[in-house]
């Protein structure tokens, strides 16, 4: 589990792709001391696994399936990502639940820059849009963020970003026609498969 608060921003070293699947190599400082072959590492919000480690970079495998569902796919050498490990029980949980099981990939549509804030307006895949409403969460490439404006019309939600969330994460990098990974909110999700099932 995580919590959506980026807690670095690392650079893709290497990509060697495979048949069905791809090496990912990941260079981050200040982050892995703690982290054992095994951990769970969210890359953009993509909860992946640690297959090699050295103090500043590690490797994860990823399958055709993950590349198919997520914006992983887009990534080059020199890519920017958001990094966060694992929650651990001690934490706060300053952010929301994240799963780090990405639903979907969206495409930033418009960007605006103001004085202490940027908008960003994301379209989102048409049958995500019923778990998301106004001033509910949202994760977008693995940070935390809260739905300002909900278009149903166009499956479109807008964000306020913060300048401490520009400099913190890869957010502020983002252009128009980017793809990112969308996680939506566990909760409502749970709440619909319950209300489907019943008391079958």
């Amino acid at each position: 589990m995580f919590t959506g608060l980026i807690q670095a921003v690392g650079d893709v070293v290497s990509i060697k792709r495979g048949v069905d699947s791809a090496i990912f190599e990941f260079a981050v400082k200040d982050l892995l001391s703690d982290v054992k072959i095994g951990d769970s590492i969210a890359v953009n919000g993509t909860c992946l696994t640690a297959v090699s480690l050295s103090p500043n970079t590690f490797e994860v495998d990823v399958m055709v399936q993950t590349l198919a569902l997520t914006a992983l796919d887009t990534l080059a050498v020199g890519s920017h990502v958001n990094l966060e490990l694992a929650a651990k029980v001690s934490d706060r949980l300053g952010g929301h639940i994240v799963q780090g099981h990405v639903d979907g990939v969206g495409t930033v549509t418009g960007i605006e820059p103001g004085e202490k804030w940027q908008r960003v307006d994301v379209e989102i895949p048409g049958h995500l849009m019923k778990y998301l409403q106004p001033q509910g969460s949202i994760c977008i490439n693995g940070t935390s963020l809260t739905v300002g404006e909900l278009d149903d019309r166009a499956n479109q939600i807008s964000v306020w970003l913060i300048p401490e969330t520009l400099r913190k994460t890869n957010l502020g990098e983002l252009v128009i026609g980017a793809k990112v990974n969308i996680e939506v909110d566990v909760l409502a999700k749970y709440v619909e498969r319950l209300m489907k099932r019943g008391d079958e």
